[in-house]
This record gives C-alpha cells, structure tokens and sequence, in this order.
C-alpha cells in the first residue's frame, strides 16, 4: 500500500470476545488481560479486525474514509446474477453518448474493492476520455507496422482491417488497469465490467490495445507510464448500440471432481 496505517485498538471499548483473534489471517493477535493486543504492526492490514469487532475497538488510521456500517449483509440473487454472466456479450458497436462521471466513479470503485493478493491494493486506473484519439493514433500507427507478424500467430488478424477507430470503437471512455500483479489486475478488471454492465454499458476488453501499449516505447511515453508499470487490461466502455437476443453458446465445463 502507497500508505502508512497503524492498528488502534481502544482498550475502553474492547471486551475480549476474541473474534478478531481468531479471524486473523496472519495470527497477528492476542487476547490479554481480556483486552486484543496487537503483536506488531508488520501485517497485511487486511481490516477484518476492524470490521469483525462488536464494539468499534480496532480502528486503522491512515484512510481517507471509515469503513462502511453493514446494517445487513447485502445479498446478491444467485439465478440473475448467474445470467447476467451467461448473458454477456463484447460490445464493439457504441452510442454516441457520454457517461456520466457518477457511473464512471462506481466503476473505478468496484475495481478499487476488489480484493488483491497479500493486501497490497497496488492497482491503479488511468481513464482515457476525450483526448484518447491522440494515443489510439500512436497505437493503430504501431499495431499497422506489427499486422504482419501478429497473423503469423493469430489467422483471423489477417482479415481484419485496422482503421483509425481500430481499438476504441468510438467509444466514450477506456479504462487501463495498471499492475505488476496480474491476477489482482484481472479480478478488478472482472468486477468493474460487471459494474459497468449493471450500469446499463457495454464492456470490450481491448487486448490488442493492451499489447500495444505494453510493447510500444512512443505510446507509454505519452501515456506517462513508468518502466515498471505493466497494463493488465484495458476496459473500453460506452452505451451499446447493438441488442444481442440470445446468449453465447459454451463448451461443457471441464471439471474434476477428487
């Protein structure tokens, strides 16, 4: 994490109950004199500490906002959300309509929510609005040069014709997900395309824009992206201007029961 946090716990509010020492995951906790006692302050700062407490004992310092109150546990229903996921479609056709900034925020949140390996949240986001013209120019002039040897790998890419909306489809926004860690890239990525797609948008996942980018010294210049910086994916992301009427057929799951 960018920040310093510390671990408080209110010796007046605390009770001993010891749920927050039994739910640690890295046994970072003691129960003395039937008060919790934190052993160090070398531990992943995962907060289940905090947000297990019956009292509001455990507090981290360091954040910009408390953690929020579960009146209830919220509770998703299994069957929609099951077809919202058979039901999901690339979008590569969109309006010519703006999103709004709210919209774009809950998506950046349901990224910045999404668990990472260790508790490390070092996912960040950089949202390209009204001037990505100007890096997918840079990309769609890179990616022309490289045509060639892509489709000695890729077949289909021979038939495919990379005009200058080639990678944003026109678009409103792209979002670019930005980590050394890939699979707490991929997870945020997963959550903030179903976010979006709750939010009425359509979601493609821009790999050969994600390629580029990676690869292309001009275009991390220009997007400021350090030498270690490695972009996971990138979300473009707008109103669908297309209606699919049935869902993608899928092979049979490949699964082994022990």
């Amino acid at each position: 994490m960018k920040e310093q946090h510390i671990i408080e716990v209110n010796k007046d509010l605390c009770i001993g109950c010891g749920l927050c020492k039994n739910d640690c995951p890295v046994n970072n906790i003691i129960i003395k004199d039937k008060k919790s006692v934190i052993k160090n302050q070398d531990c992943i700062k995962c907060g289940h500490c905090a947000a297990i407490c019956p009292k509001e004992a455990i507090t981290l310092t360091g954040f910009d906002e408390p953690p929020i109150e579960l009146s209830k546990q919220p509770v998703l229903d299994s069957d929609e959300l099951l077809m919202a996921i058979k039901s999901r479609r690339t979008i590569r056709k969109f309006k010519n309509k703006k999103l709004p900034s709210e919209i774009i925020q809950k998506i950046i949140e349901a990224g910045r929510f999404t668990p990472s390996a260790k508790n490390v949240q070092n996912v960040s986001y950089i949202v390209l609005g009204e001037d990505k013209s100007k890096y997918e120019k840079i990309a769609v002039k890179f990616f022309r040069r490289i045509k060639s040897i892509v489709s000695l790998f890729m077949k289909s890419a021979k038939e495919v014709t990379i005009d200058d909306n080639f990678f944003f489809k026109q678009a409103p926004i792209a979002i670019m997900v930005v980590t050394k860690d890939k699979v707490s890239g991929s997870l945020a990525a997963s959550n903030m395309a179903l976010m979006a797609e709750s939010c009425g948008l359509g979601v493609l996942y821009s790999g050969f824009f994600t390629s580029v980018v990676n690869h292309s010294p001009k275009l991390r210049r220009h997007l400021n992206l350090k030498r270690n910086d490695y972009v996971v994916t990138t979300l473009v992301l707008g109103y669908p201007d297309v209606k699919y009427r049935r869902t993608a057929q899928k092979e049979t799951a490949n699964v082994r029961y022990l």
